[in-house]
């Protein structure tokens, strides 16, 4: 029986409140990005130009901005040192995507200052990517198996998806960290005035979350792997 994969069973009932927390977390950002992109800063300074600007102010003139399309697609590749705008985002002049785009500064910030949990992260991305595509088939190759050696199979598939799970809980401090330099970024390079850095934030906050329930659907989905696995084991 392929117990709790193809079909209900009260397992699911494990990864349900992080699933419902992930969907609410990513409404959130939507919304709130939403609310606080309509209202220009009184600056009008773009989002891209104040990125800039709180990179040069740190020494970080070699970092490259470079605009990318799609909606709230904003990232830092440390490979390339290149900081990356979406399209609702560079050009835009609103407190909420100032805010975006300093968060993405502020990763630059921490590559540069060799921030550790950052660091620890991007040693972990090819172990994750190797983890990730194993964990499920090796897990589904022990429910297919029989006996003790089909349960050392789901045990390797649990190990394999612990990793994701690890990756995702090195992520929270770096993404907090960033949303804290970019704040003190925008206040100390004079980007935003106060009750824009509070409609900043909010923004940022919001962000934050997703990453909070992206860690816990992955503590509840390694959760339910483990029960699983030891009912198959009884």
């Amino acid at each position: 029986m392929l117990f709790g994969l193809f079909y209900f069973d009260w397992t699911i009932l494990i990864v349900l409140p992080a699933m419902f927390f992930a969907m609410w977390a990513q409404a959130r950002v939507q919304s709130t990005f939403q609310k606080y992109g309509k209202v220009s800063t009184h600056s009008r300074r773009t989002a891209a130009d104040a990125a800039r600007r709180m990179l040069d102010a740190n020494g970080l003139h070699n970092v490259k901005i470079v605009r990318v399309p799609g909606h709230l697609t904003d990232h830092y590749n440390p490979k390339d040192r290149s900081l990356y705008l979406s399209q609702s985002v560079y050009d835009s002049n609103s407190a909420a995507a100032v805010g975006v785009a300093c968060h993405e500064a502020g990763h630059a910030l921490q590559h540069a200052r060799s921030y550790a949990p950052l660091s620890i992260r991007m040693s972990l991305v090819p172990i994750c990517n190797i983890g990730s595509s194993l964990a499920m088939p090796l897990f589904l190759i022990g429910l297919l198996l029989a006996g003790d050696f089909g349960y050392i199979f789901m045990l390797l598939g649990i190990a394999f998806f612990s990793l994701a799970t690890l990756f995702q809980l090195v992520t929270l401090p770096v993404e907090f960290n960033a949303s804290k330099r970019a704040m003190e970024g925008m206040r100390d390079c004079g980007l935003l005035y106060e009750d824009e850095l509070a409609s900043a934030r909010k923004v940022l906050n919001a962000a934050a979350m997703t990453y909070v329930a992206a860690l816990a659907t992955s503590l509840l989905s390694l959760l339910r792997l483990l029960v699983i696995a030891n009912n198959r084991r009884r």
